[in-house]
């Protein structure tokens, strides 16, 4: 149908966003954005044509209608009374300073004489709308309103008031001029939302019928059920066969869960039926048959390792061989089975070790799922749990496979070390099938009771501390050491990752705060003094807030933070070089360390009063190993007076108390030998202790000094506190060559055979002292 001949308006569009309005109906709508009151104003008390819009696209008619009020909703919105006229053919569109977006208009009224056919289905289409009704208890209202209705067409356009009614069957409607077909397709539209609702309330009646009292769960599955019914799938079997085949399981799998779904449709509403359905949930969320592919790139892996990481050579490097082993086994046609790799990542907190695991996964181009090991005791939480017991859920394996979604994940087992065990079970007992290359392939979880393969799955474990790893899982792993870093690491660490996230999460622009590099070793040196860069970026963290505070309040960036601001910005310094202070008079020796938080170092102090000549207290709540020491040193002391230039007249009737301060920490292990020995024969011999030197080094009774464990550890943590040369056994001079080259040349090694060495090392000449009291 041709409309050039007709006259055209131009009228305000006002869009509906998937709505129609069709003829007739009388609205209030509400004003939502500016574009709807531009139309609205240009308007003014002239007509407005209403258009549908869906997915962006206008339709080709739409409703020309008048302003009736403007209004205040409930709320404070505007909001705009419309009454709907005719149709309008929409043509070309215009736009014009102070009138806006405006569309020509060929207007369609319905012609007042109307086929024979239509009166016919207009009768029909009353009695159809009426049957909806009364269903709904509103048939007397819905027929008074319908009766006042006499034409076809405007009949057939009530079907605008109906919300269960298409929007795209709306805008056939208001685009169908002709009464009979518009009369049609309304007739289908409203049989169709009389065959729902009958659905509808067959379905609740099916319900209510067995139901007197029922809770909201059991009443939406008795409906999930009686729809199933209606649509033939009699207790939901199809859909659980069509789940269980897409899900591709292992042959073993696949019947088990079969045969618990012929136990749900043997007895669908029976008291299993919940834990049954929740069984095969868990069943078809296991990624059974999905797999990662592994980027096998080995340049991209090292670009991308490098770039979230500074150092940690050691694990970029295995992680590296790992990708270069399956990528020839693949080009070359070998097994492309994994070998259980189980990479642990020992270290103090603040390394890096967590986020280590998602840097690998992403290197790997693998997914990557993290599961907190830290304090469980009871071995369902890696096993599962039977399901003869009320909540049962399977491990935390089977969890973090689903919420990885691929069968061949990286795994992070974190803070392993902590794992414990009670009368609930050990959980690392059953690690050790997990962890074990040979047995993973066939883990049985407690809930699933099938054969789960784990090894395609890629391990790292994280600890602080490997000595509270039981021996039997320790083995399984492949232990890399995080020792902490140096003070040009920490800057490096700061300049390219902590700073700018801490910028960012402060809601700053990176041009807004400048910290200097002698601000940032400022603060590794005096405020944090740690193995990593935890308390670093919690210091940065607090710079960056309070810069963002100045600039809130109208300081002009960009701010430059230098070592003299830090006080005003973090308070004074928490650290300072205490070794001097500590030495300064005889009985005081400075020893190295290796605790949960990385290496430190600690005094050890020793005074002398009359009393026993056996006698001896330790304090600073030791362990058993250290108290072995302190007697270990005293016994030798005693016996090697003379040779050590100790008055025997000083040992006679004397008590020794050894402490360590810090008492509230406790401390523990083979190391602190020497610095005991040395810090007694300090006390009797008047000699102060050098306070350059720190030491490290377990004794026997002869005299011989022992190798340690934490070499690098300790010597970071001297170099930390300022400490210039170190005493360490001969038998770690090898270990040296894991210390950064940086550190190595700004200290001094003495390694020692025996205790005189050490003695010699350690002590002060006895002009430059004072007499012990």
């Amino acid at each position: 149908m041709s409309y050039t001949d007709d006259p055209v308006i131009f009228l305000p569009v006002l869009p509906l966003d998937d709505a129609v309005i069709l003829p007739g109906m009388n609205v209030t709508l509400p004003v939502t954005n500016e574009e709807e009151a531009d139309a609205i104003d240009n308007a003014g008390d002239g007509p407005i044509v209403l258009v549908p819009r869906v997915d962006g696209t206008f339709a080709s008619y739409g409703t020309v209608a008048e302003i009736d009020g403007d209004m205040t909703l409930p709320g404070g919105m505007r909001g705009v009374a419309l009454k709907a006229l005719h149709r309008g053919k929409l043509g070309p569109a215009e736009s014009s300073p102070g009138q806006g977006l405006r569309v020509g208009v060929w207007e369609r009224p319905d012609p007042e004489d109307v086929p024979a056919q239509a009166l016919e289905l207009a009768r029909e289409y009353r009695a159809v709308v009426e049957e909806v009704a009364e269903q709904r208890d509103e048939g007397a209202r819905v027929g008074r309103f319908l009766g006042g209705i006499s034409h076809p067409g405007k009949l057939a356009d009530t079907a605008g008031y109906a919300p269960e009614i298409p929007v795209e069957t709306k805008i056939e409607l208001l685009e169908t001029t002709d009464i009979l077909e518009r009369m049609e397709k309304a007739l289908e539209a409203q049989r169709n939302r009389l065959a729902d609702a009958s659905l509808r309330r067959r379905i609740r009646d099916d319900v209510n019928e067995g139901m007197e009292s029922a809770q909201r769960e059991f009443l939406l599955r008795r409906q999930m059920e009686a729809i199933q019914k209606e649509l033939g799938e009699e207790g939901g079997s199809e859909d659980w066969r069509k789940r269980i085949a897409e899900a591709k399981m292992p042959e073993e799998a696949q019947k088990e869960a079969e045969r618990e779904l012929s136990r749900l449709d043997r007895n669908p509403d029976g008291p299993e039926a919940a834990t049954i359905r929740t069984y095969l949930e868990w069943m078809v969320s296991v990624p059974w048959s999905v797999r990662s592919e592994d980027s096998l790139d080995i340049d991209q892996a090292r670009d991308v390792l490098d770039e979230d990481h500074a150092g940690l050579e050691k694990v970029k490097e295995r992680v590296l061989e790992y990708l270069a082993v399956r990528k020839l086994r693949r080009e070359r046609d070998m097994d492309d089975a994994t070998t259980g790799v189980i990479l642990t990542l020992v270290g103090p907190p603040g390394t890096g070790k967590t986020s280590l695991g998602k840097s690998v996964a992403r290197a790997l181009g693998r997914e990557f799922s993290r599961m907190s090991l830290g304090g469980i005791r009871d071995e369902a939480e890696i096993r599962g749990h039977r399901r003869t017991y009320v909540g049962a859920l399977p491990g935390r394996l089977v969890r973090a496979l689903r919420d990885a979604g691929t069968r061949n994940p990286v795994i992070m087992l974190d803070e392993i070390d902590k794992v414990g065990s009670d009368w609930r079970g050990d959980p690392s007992s059953a690690l050790l099938e997990v962890l074990d290359p040979a047995q993973n392939d066939t883990f049985r979880d407690h809930y699933l009771d099938v054969e789960l393969d784990l090894s395609e799955v890629l391990f790292i474990a994280t600890a602080n501390v490997p000595d509270t790893i039981p021996a039997p899982l320790l083995d399984r792993m492949e232990v890399i050491q995080l020792d902490g870093y140096t003070e040009m690491e920490k800057l490096a660490i700061a300049k390219g990752y902590l700073i700018p996230r801490q910028i960012n999460a402060n809601g700053l622009h990176a041009d807004e705060l400048i910290i200097t590099d002698d601000a940032v070793s400022h603060i590794v040196h005096d405020y944090t003094r740690e193995a990593g860069v935890r308390s670093l970026e919690r210091e940065l963290g607090s710079v960056a807030r309070k810069t963002a505070v100045k600039i809130a309040e109208g300081t002009d960036a960009p701010l430059t933070v230098d070592t003299p601001d830090l006080k005003d910005l973090l308070g004074r310094e928490k650290f300072h070089d205490e070794a001097a202070e500590r030495t300064a008079h005889p009985g005081v020796a400075t020893g190295l360390a290796v605790t949960g938080v990385g290496g430190d170092v600690l005094f050890v102090e020793a005074s002398a009063m009359d009393g026993k000549a056996d006698g001896m207290t330790l304090t600073g709540q030791l362990g058993d190993v250290m108290r072995e020491s302190g007697r270990i040193a005293l016994t030798w002391v005693r016996s090697n007076a003379e040779a050590a230039g100790i008055d025997d007249a000083k040992l006679r009737d004397r008590e020794i108390h050894l402490h360590v301060p810090a008492g509230a920490v406790p401390k523990d292990g083979p190391s602190a030998g020497v610095t005991m020995t040395v810090a007694l024969t300090s006390l009797f011999s008047g000699r102060a202790v050098r306070p350059t030197v720190g030491m490290t080094g377990e004794v026997t009774l002869q005299g011989r000094v022992l190798p340690v464990g934490g070499i690098k550890q300790k010597v970071l943590a001297a170099h930390r506190a300022g400490l210039t040369e170190v005493i360490i056994p001969e038998r770690n001079r090898g270990d040296l060559d894991d210390v950064p080259e940086e550190v190595r040349g700004a200290l001094t090694f003495h390694p020692v055979l025996t205790v005189e060495e050490a003695l010699e090392i350690a002590l002060e000449p006895a002009a430059a002292t004072v007499t012990a009291n």
